[in-house]
Order: C-alpha cells, then sequence, then structure tokens
C-alpha cells in the first residue's frame, strides 16, 4: 500500500467540522477516565510501591504514553468542542480556536469557546510519523497472517541466560535455563518483528530465520504478529489528538490481552501471578497458541481497517500540501 498522500485540493468544507455539544463531551470526558482507571490506577499504586507486574506493566513501561496522557479525553479529527471547559485545550499541543469564517459557517455565536484538533498543525510537526503510521497499518493489513512462530520470540530473549542474565530478573524460567536453550535450539524461530527481535541475546540473534531491521519493518510486519498487533495501540496514540480516545483505548484493550497471551506462552513462571502457562513445548500448547494466534490476528484486522479509515478523514481534513 501507499503511504499516507493528502491532497492539496482537500481544503475544509462545508460540514466538514461537526459540533459536539458541551454536556455530550463531558460526559464522554468522564466516561473515558473510567474506562482508563482500572488499568491505570493499579500500575500508580505498584510504581508508587515499587512494585512489578510482568504482564499488566507492559503498556506503561514499554510503550511512550503514560497513564496521564491515556486518561485524556480526545474526539478526535474534524469535532469542535464547545463550553468553556474547551478553552483549556488551547494549551494543549495540536489544538486551536476555530476561526472566524469556521464559526460562521457553524452558527456559534461570538462568545462560546470553540476548539478542535489542529490537522495542519500536527502535520507540519509529524509528518514522519503519519507517513510511517500510514505505511506500517496498510501494508501490514494487506498481508496475510503467519501462525507458526508460538511465541518463541521470548524464549530467545532469555536463551542462555546462565551466561547472559534473566532478561526478567525477578522472574524464574518454567523449564529451567537448560530447558530453555534445548527449545530454542530445536525449534525453528522465524519473529517477523523487529522490535522483537532486537532484545534477543546475542546468541540467539543467528537462530532466526530473518534478521529484521528498521530499515525492512514496512515489508516483514504481518498481521498474525502478538508484537505487531500490540504495537496498533502505538500507531494510534501517536495520532493523538486526531485519533479518537475510543480508537486508541480499543487498541489499547487488544494490546492488553495479547500482552497476557504472549507472557502465558513465554518460559517464565507466573504462576504466582494467577497466568496459566501456555506450553507450546507441547503439540497440545502450540495448538492453543495457535488458535488464539489466530483469534487476535482477525481482531488486529479490524482494528487496522478502523486505523485505515481514520488516516482517510485526517488526510480529507488537512489544508497543506500533500505528503509524499
Amino acid at each position: 500500500m501507499s503511504s499516507l498522500s493528502i491532497s492539496a485540493t482537500a481544503t475544509a468544507r462545508p460540514g466538514a467540522l461537526t459540533v459536539l455539544q458541551r454536556d455530550r463531551w463531558l460526559s464522554a470526558t468522564t466516561s473515558h477516565r473510567a474506562r482508563v482507571e482500572p488499568f491505570a490506577r493499579p500500575y500508580l499504586e505498584r510504581r508508587s510501591a515499587g512494585l512489578k507486574h510482568p504482564v499488566e506493566d507492559f503498556l506503561f513501561t514499554y510503550y511512550t504514553q503514560k497513564p496521564g496522557q491515556l486518561s485524556r479525553w480526545h474526539p478526535g479529527a474534524g469535532v469542535v468542542l464547545t463550553g468553556p471547559e474547551a478553552a483549556e485545550r488551547t494549551t494543549w499541543k495540536h489544538y486551536r480556536t476555530l476561526t472566524v469564517a469556521e464559526r460562521t459557517e457553524l452558527a456559534l455565536e461570538d462568545d462560546v469557546d470553540a476548539v478542535t484538533a489542529d490537522v495542519d498543525a500536527f502535520r507540519r510537526d509529524r509528518t514522519e510519523a503519519l507517513r510511517f503510521a500510514a505505511i506500517i497499518v496498510r501494508r501490514t493489513q494487506a498481508r496475510r497472517a503467519q501462525l507458526g512462530c508460538f511465541g518463541l520470540h521470548e524464549w530467545a530473549m532469555a536463551y542462555r541466560s546462565q551466561v547472559n542474565g534473566v532478561r526478567h530478573e525477578y522472574l524464574e524460567l518454567r523449564l529451567g535455563g537448560e530447558g530453555t536453550d534445548r527449545l530454542v535450539e530445536d525449534s525453528k524461530i522465524s519473529c517477523t518483528h523487529f522490535d522483537a527481535f532486537r532484545f534477543y541475546t546475542p546468541q540467539a540473534v543467528p537462530l532466526n530465520a530473518l534478521q529484521p531491521t528498521r530499515e525492512t519493518q514496512r515489508d516483514l510486519e504481518q498481521p498474525g504478529c502478538l508484537h505487531a498487533n500490540m504495537d496498533l495501540y502505538k500507531w494510534a496514540y501517536k495520532l493523538t489528538p486526531l485519533l479518537s480516545s475510543d480508537l486508541v483505548m480499543d487498541c489499547f484493550e487488544l494490546a492488553w490481552r495479547i500482552r497476557a497471551m504472549d507472557m502465558r506462552a513465554s518460559p517464565y513462571d507466573l504462576a504466582h501471578w494467577g497466568y496459566e502457562p501456555i506450553r507450546i513445548e507441547t503439540p497440545a500448547g502450540r495448538a492453543e497458541y495457535a488458535r488464539l494466534q489466530r483469534r487476535f490476528s482477525d481482531e488486529s484486522q479490524h482494528l487496522r481497517q478502523r486505523l485505515g479509515t481514520a488516516l482517510e478523514n485526517v488526510e480529507l481534513a488537512g489544508t497543506q500540501p500533500a505528503l509524499s
């Protein structure tokens, strides 16, 4: 698929902006915070207590968006927020007040605060982020899912732990160091995801059938990959505030469930945290892994479609020259 292209003639059209009345968007803000709270609050409590969780901390530690940022509700590009509370958003990055022409078109009174996401400013500041997100989302959606990896990327990160140490030092290896090494050596490892591959131990790197790089990421990502599907959350929040928080949270919740599966299939013993292992060292475990992997692949493709539509809406909303 081609990268993001925005026509220079795609100027704002009558009706391109939609007004969301004060009571509706304040209610949406409250609902969004309530949706985020069950995920964010336990993490913040653990962090204050100096505690770790191998599954539930991941989306707040590996990814760059923090709980406070996730808790901020955004309606997405093309939506106008009105009322005195909306004025605060003029201090938020990539928001703007409406122009006189836009106010006239929407029949807004002069004394009514009205703000919307600043698509043009975002595009000027984040051209490469938009372009790369569009490439990854669209090309990955166009590919067939590969379901034969069985989560061995996590095992490759723990390979030769006797030499390298255990990646998660507070966790024990379920099969021990020798058992972990034996499974890695007896398996075909074919990870396609650079951001998983880059954490392999040095001894595991040559055992992977592919050698992914950042430069080849756009050519290798595929919808069967758990990490590529978790990364939908990354691409979504990197486009904030142009994407709706509903879409960002749908991606977040999918990534949350995928992380649980990823760690259940990992070499670590998570019984203390209540996670039953997916025993990929057995035929039954590999069958279970492939079944869950396919389900998440299907879910991720629906979200990629929604992300693609959101990107198209941004393309149409922009008034700046095309991205090529």
